[in-house]
């Protein structure tokens, strides 16, 4: 089987259930904005970090590969059994940001994202992460979208904060405040 298949040449693709959609279309801008969020965590699990930390992006990447897998399918014509994200699925991303919480500094003020590169691509994929979540609301807008997407992703943007601020602690870096100048 090879890659291409010149389908896609005129600017259309074709969502699971056989519907053909522009390649701007709302639904294709949300999943590959997901696509493009789990390459940055991608990117994040190739740094040297801890294990524990790694085997979390990779849970997390399947749950992009299937929140991607439901917003490709077109509500009205797929009928074809997709795997589904769950409110458990969140419940573990809030447990993992409180354990990292129980021993990270409390915010008293904003921080600004850096230090190191490794902190810098927490913040990168942080923020792909909530242009995808844009994206999904405005999909949401105009189509059915289970609310759960919605809720990880939220959470999810979250969970890329605390990690960063973790990998950060645990790499020595100091968070630098952001303190408005007048």
């Amino acid at each position: 089987m090879k890659i291409y298949t010149k389908k896609g040449d005129g600017g259309q693709t074709g969502l699971i259930g056989g519907t053909k959609v522009l390649k701007s279309h709302l639904r294709i801008e949300a999943y590959g904005t997901l696509d493009e969020l789990n390459a940055q965590i991608g990117l994040l699990r190739d740094q040297s970090i801890n294990e524990v930390y790694i085997e979390q992006l990779l849970i997390i990447q399947d749950r992009l590969f299937t929140m991607g897998s439901c917003l490709a399918a077109d509500p009205e014509h797929s009928t074809m059994k997709l795997p589904e994200i769950n409110a458990q699925d969140i419940v573990v991303l809030e447990d993992w940001m409180d354990q990292m919480e129980e021993v990270l500094p409390e915010m008293k003020h904003f921080i600004l994202p850096g230090g190191h590169p490794i902190v810098s691509i927490c913040h990168i994929a942080r923020c792909v992460c909530r242009r995808a979540e844009r994206n999904v609301v405005t999909l949401e807008q105009n189509s059915v979208v289970d609310p759960l997407i919605l809720a990880y992703m939220n959470r999810l943007s979250d969970y890329l904060f605390v990690l960063g601020r973790k990998l950060g602690q645990d790499i020595g870096i100091v968070e630098v405040k952001w303190i408005p100048k007048h």
